[in-house]
């Protein structure tokens, strides 16, 4: 290819690399090359260190149209992957900066580069072919010559957190479909995902809708997730309330109380999704997926799984231990309550809020593993310190009494009198208290700010990168049919069997089963889901023109630019028409300093021509 596109047939190019792309599978190979010659024009476009800013600007001075369209044409006949294949080069440039800290900057700024001008390609791209660009699964040859997972330009977006990319129009407008259920998925003849819009599928009527697949739609799975959770609040609530409403009820040592049944096979039933996202997470991800609401649910799982041992083993004893091991049970389950309150977050955070709340938390808690690393060394330290200090007359107290000594200083209540007999355990005492107090905490609250502030500067793009991982991860998973907690105990004893050999099904029979169980069982939420479906909805409500009203700056309302009014005094109001008003308008589409410079070189255009035409005057006059 000698220029950017070959005179005059620019749009057969365009179409003949729509057609490929759509007819045949790049091959892991070709994406792989066409990796590197991307990053080889990456290198040459940003060969030095610069600013990132300058890079994400819309009126960057780098990535302008001319350069966004040399990428393009370095695609050839593969456009639609070239989104994909930016953002690979973007994760190996961001590998070769966290393994190179001495070219960091550098890497990281091509890295944003190649992210940017994905985004920037997807702008372009025309609205029909949107859910392609994002959704195609592509793979790529490893180093190690083997084949990589199949994955979308949308997937790995998320998988490496890329806001830039994410937060775009296109990308959202891509999620909001996902989340709405308005694409689904279906299996293709290779087993592999495609994604295609629901009214394709589907007619207008209720049985079409009431269609139990509808159950994973992220928005119903959503809604379905609150109210269950909401129900286990309630659950838990009342279960706590037993050891004072049941105490004079001679069978409460004997028996469980109803309420404590339905908590402990609802927590059943979430934890055992919980464990089945974590054999999840490490069989298609990596251990580093693990966040701080995985924890959070580990423990709330434990807990809950202590709690109903002792439950179970105490009515199984004599009076005695029958209400100590009550007592000890119900006193482990009081310490759930923390955990599931705090997990409500994740339950609401599709709301903005809430989201944001998340992530600044998650955000927070990352920042934080400085202090706590330091803290654990220096712990460490001070207690064997302490120790020592008290093994040196021969006797030594219990070591749990030096930790909570330490504790308690670190949580802002020392007690001195404890070493007042010691002066060098009085002394050791003071600087545990100095590092803490003084020099630790400060440093938590310099990272605490810094995290909050790095998250309320790019709310907007976190939020919206959020949102999308959430959306997608809801219906990433290998599952085929979707039985939110705590209808995933029907599964199991009804479904599962029939997976195995000797029982195992066709895939039509157990498709079919799944069908039918399903159908049965959610009948109540699938039919208030088909019913909102077919239910018209006015976009264009007198309460939504009121609260938002129309677009009408829009370019497609042309009446909007020049409007004819009916004026009985023959007043008007396009006395100067739109285009006229608009000449005089700064061409905000590019910089000050790239404005500047087109008109420098209209200038020495114009310099160009009179010089010429001078030299000719004076040949004639000669």
């Amino acid at each position: 290819m000698d220029g950017l596109a070959p005179p005059g047939n620019g749009d057969a190019d365009e179409r003949g690399s729509l057609i490929s792309v759509q007819s045949v599978q790049p091959h892991p190979n070709t994406l792989t090359k066409l990796v590197k010659r991307l990053r080889a024009l990456t290198l040459q476009l940003l060969p030095v260190e610069v600013d990132p800013k300058d890079l994400v600007a819309p009126t960057s001075q780098i990535i302008t149209p001319q350069v966004i369209s040399a990428y393009k044409a370095a695609a050839g006949d593969f456009v639609e992957a070239l989104p994909y294949c930016l953002l690979r080069a973007r994760a190996e440039f961001m590998w070769e900066a966290n393994h190179n800290p001495a070219d960091y900057d550098e890497n990281y700024g091509r890295a944003i580069a190649c992210e940017v001008l994905a985004r920037r390609v997807v702008h372009r791209t025309a609205a029909e072919r949107l859910t392609a660009v994002l959704s195609t699964r592509y793979t790529h040859t490893q180093l190690d010559g083997d084949e990589s997972d199949p994955t979308s330009a949308m997937e790995m977006a998320i998988d490496a957190h890329c806001t830039i990319f994410l937060s775009s129009s296109e990308a959202q407008d891509v999620v909001r479909a996902l989340w709405a259920g308005d694409l689904v998925q279906r299996n293709n003849e290779k087993l592999d995902i495609d994604y295609i819009p629901y009214n394709e599928t589907h007619s207008g009527g209720f049985f079409d809708h009431f269609d139990p697949s509808r159950l994973s739609v992220p928005r119903y799975q959503n809604m379905f997730r609150i109210i269950i959770w909401l129900f286990y609040l309630v659950a838990y609530s009342q279960a706590v309330r037993q050891p004072v409403e049941r105490l004079s009820d001679p069978t409460y040592t004997s028996t469980l109380d109803e309420w404590e049944i339905v908590l402990y096979i609802v927590g059943l039933s979430i934890s055992i999704e919980d464990i089945h996202k974590f054999f999840k997470l490490l069989q298609f991800v990596t251990w580093k997926a693990f966040s701080f609401w995985n924890v959070v649910s580990l423990v709330t799982d434990l807990l809950l799984m202590a709690a109903f041992t002792l439950r179970m083993i105490g009515l199984s004893k004599n009076s005695d231990d029958s209400t100590r091991l009550r007592i000890i049970s119900f006193q482990v389950l009081s310490f759930v309550a923390p955990f599931i309150w705090m997990k409500i977050i994740t339950v609401f955070d599709g709301y903005k809020y809430v989201g944001m709340m998340q992530i600044c938390v998650t955000r927070m808690l990352r920042e934080s593993s400085i202090f706590f690393a330091l803290l654990s060394i220096l712990g460490l330290g001070f207690a064997q310190a302490m120790y020592a200090l008290d093994a040196a007359d021969g006797t030594t107290q219990a070591p749990s009494s030096v930790v909570n000594a330490l504790v308690q200083a670190l949580l802002q209540a020392p007690d001195f009198t404890r070493y007042e007999s010691s002066p060098s355990g009085l002394l050791m005492f003071y600087f545990w208290n100095v590092v803490t107090a003084i020099i630790l905490l400060n440093v938590l609250i310099s990272l605490f700010s810094s995290a909050y502030s790095e998250v309320v500067d790019d709310a907007e793009a976190q939020y919206l990168a959020f949102f999308a991982g959430k959306t997608v991860s809801m219906i990433r998973a290998p599952d085929s049919y979707v039985y939110p907690a705590p209808f995933n105990l029907i599964e199991i004893i009804f479904v599962s069997p029939f997976e195995f050999w000797p029982l195992k099904l066709n895939r039509q029979s157990y498709a079919k089963l799944n069908r039918v169980l399903m159908s049965i069982v959610f009948f109540i939420p699938l039919t208030l889901i088909a019913i909102y479906e077919i239910t018209p909805r006015k976009k264009d409500g007198w309460v939504a023109n009121w609260m938002q009203g129309n677009d009408h700056g829009d370019d497609d309302y042309a009446e909007s630019r020049d409007p004819e009014i009916d004026d009985e005094n023959g007043l008007s109001i396009s006395k100067v028409p739109f285009m006229e008003l608009i000449k005089v308008f700064p061409n905000t589409a590019v910089s000050s300093d790239t404005l500047l410079m087109n008109e420098i070189r209209e200038l020495r255009e114009q310099f160009a021509t009179i010089a010429r035409k001078l030299d000719d005057n004076s040949g004639q006059t000669q």
